[in-house]
């Protein structure tokens, strides 16, 4: 057989490994490889006589080693930690990353894709969590792999994409039953427009949690809103801090507020401080994701933690799987715990007093 006729998966196939197995071994990433099988590799590639070149395989094929990342904008500094755990997981397995801000346009989504796709990227990472879909049908149509981050199916979906999410219903039943715990009855929602799988399956989860603990729920305490941008991910703090100057200015205003991410809940402190008001004494904050700033502000931030360099680990390990075609059949979904971190920023309604 002449090289320029075998593939990675010819030689993954005779030393009975994956074709990213085969690609780290070329890439000499073996730190974690038993001995016994990166030999196995080597011995495949020297009795096939495989030389890869990846000019020649691009030409040939228009596959790049290449994944696109779409998130709504690195302005919030959890998609930043979020591009990074991608990135760690694609080097690990051979392929580099291309970011992308889609600021969850769908207009601007697309034209993204598009563009990737023109490059020869046959699979992206979208993080935005849309309610639709649909906008990438085309693409799908043609063959374009999509890993979905904190999405999950829809019934209205005409295509199926692989996800993965935190169980953003039972974080935000975390965050509520907390507060409700410490004495709270009269709780705030902070969040931008409410128009994303995930932020419509945490404000599920608010509900019932308040329900299940026969609170009532009071739809005056739920806060939505923009400045410029349609989501307010770059504005993120900014809204927080008018989301709680709103909420806490009323006659009867509430004990707690559970923001949407982190950041919102950043925006609240300083909209709590704007009235005189101290965290946890007059109002306690809890927020969603637990970035690296939640435990360096004062007072340290109670969140809801989503395991994010694991999640991105099996995303990627998901849309390589797809785009070698180690892995087929229907669309897979996997759901991942989330965790209540308690810090300095809650606490019990009679510590105020």
């Amino acid at each position: 057989m002449l090289s320029e006729e075998v593939t990675i998966h010819d030689v993954a196939r005779i030393a009975r490994v994956s074709p990213s197995t085969v690609s780290n071994v070329l890439n000499g990433r073996t730190e974690r490889m038993r001995p016994e099988t990166s030999e196995r590799v080597r011995r495949a590639i020297k009795q096939l006589g495989y030389a890869p070149n990846q000019a020649a395989r691009q030409l040939k094929t228009g596959f790049v080693p290449v994944i696109g990342l779409i998130v709504p904008s690195v302005a919030n500094p959890f998609w930043g930690a979020f591009a990074r755990s991608v990135e760690k997981a694609a080097l690990a397995a051979g392929y580099q990353v291309l970011l992308c801000n889609g600021e969850r346009d769908p207009e601007r989504e697309q034209r993204y894709a598009e563009s990737l796709w023109s490059r020869g990227i046959r699979g992206v990472i979208f993080g935005s969590s849309p309610v639709s879909f649909d906008h990438l049908l085309g693409l799908s149509e043609r063959g374009l792999q999509v890993v979905a981050f904190d999405r999950q199916a829809q019934r209205a979906d005409q295509v199926g994409f692989d996800s993965i999410s935190v169980d953003n219903e039972l974080g935000a039943r975390l965050a509520a039953n907390y507060l409700v715990t410490l004495g709270h009855h009269r709780i705030g929602f902070l969040s931008g427009p409410i128009r994303t799988v995930n932020r419509l399956k945490r404000l599920e989860g608010f509900r019932a949690a308040l329900e299940d603990a026969s609170v009532p729920f009071d739809e005056q305490l739920i806060w939505e809103g923009a400045l410029s941008s349609s989501f307010g991910d770059i504005e993120g703090t900014d809204i927080g801090r008018v989301a709680a100057r709103d909420l806490l200015s009323r006659p009867n205003r509430p004990t707690a507020l559970f923001a949407i991410n982190d950041m919102y809940a950043f925006g609240a402190y300083a909209g709590a401080r704007d009235l005189g008001l101290r965290i946890p004494h007059d109002v306690s904050v809890v927020g969603f994701d637990d970035i690296v700033l939640a435990e360096i502000v004062d007072p340290p931030l109670t969140t809801i933690r989503q395991p994010l360099e694991p999640m991105m680990q099996a995303a990627v390990k998901l849309l390589i799987g797809r785009l070698e075609e180690t892995r087929t059949g229907s669309p897979e979904h996997t759901m991942v715990t989330p965790e209540l971190i308690v810090r300095g920023s809650t606490a019990r309604i009679s510590a105020r007093d």
